[in-house]
């Protein structure tokens, strides 16, 4: 049963350009977040995209909106998410929502994935162009195949290339200096950054075919930098 209700969220996802990035059961003893019956969830299933193949669908959908809706991706991903939850009686839960879900490290434990030094996570087929866009909490356990971890790509980079990359050097070993990133987004000398994406993001190699079209990459800048 977990086979067909996987698959047919799968597929209600995929004719809105989304994906099932897996997902997992929780251990009894672990801090849960609450399923559909308020209580503790037992398995949670991830959502979200690999490269831009959301963009038409949400495209055409803000057509119909006014300009200057606020987190317009985030309303569309809600609405859209959320009908997939109501079919199959799941809870929705978005990266935004308070208190914040660990969406990361649920991300590392269903897909096995790994930060890459620019904090993002590392894909080994989309590279960097992939997002969670909410999760599915389920009441009940579903059955998940055995994961195997994927090869980490940035074990194998010679040079770091998104590492040498960026303009104001905001990317350090652990370290993100956002304010100094923003400010250059925002400033005169930013509009290759505002415009073309992250240069740090962009230098990356791996999944160079999932990289997202010019005008993706400029409506996430803005959203980041506020503009």
């Amino acid at each position: 049963m977990s086979g067909e209700l996987i698959n047919q969220i799968a597929s209600d996802l995929a004719s809105h350009g989304l994906i099932l990035r897996g997902g997992f059961s929780f251990a009894a003893e672990e801090e849960r977040a609450a399923g559909p019956s308020g209580a503790p969830a037992r398995s949670v299933l991830l959502v979200g995209n690999a490269g831009a193949g959301y963009w038409r669908h949400f495209s055409l959908w803000r057509e119909t909106r006014p300009l200057n809706l606020p987190n317009p991706l985030d309303t569309w991903s809600r609405l859209v998410i959320g009908e997939v939850a109501d079919r199959v009686g799941a809870r929705l839960i978005m990266p935004n929502d308070r208190p914040f879900a660990p969406f990361q490290q649920w991300a590392i434990r269903a897909e096995g994935l790994a930060p890459s030094p620019l904090g993002l996570l590392m894909h080994p087929v989309y590279g960097l162009w992939h997002a969670y866009r909410g999760a599915l909490l389920f009441d009940r356990e579903l059955a998940f195949p055995l994961l195997e971890k994927p090869i980490h790509p940035c074990d194998l980079c010679d040079g770091k290339p998104c590492l040498n990359t960026c303009p104001v050097d905001a990317f350090s070993p652990g370290v993100f200096d956002y304010a100094g990133c923003v400010a250059h987004v925002r400033g005169r000398m930013g509009y290759a950054c505002r415009n073309a994406g992250c240069l740090a993001r962009n230098a990356c190699p791996v999944g160079s075919s999932w990289r997202y079209p010019a005008a993706v990459k400029a409506f996430h800048q803005a959203a980041f930098a506020g503009l």
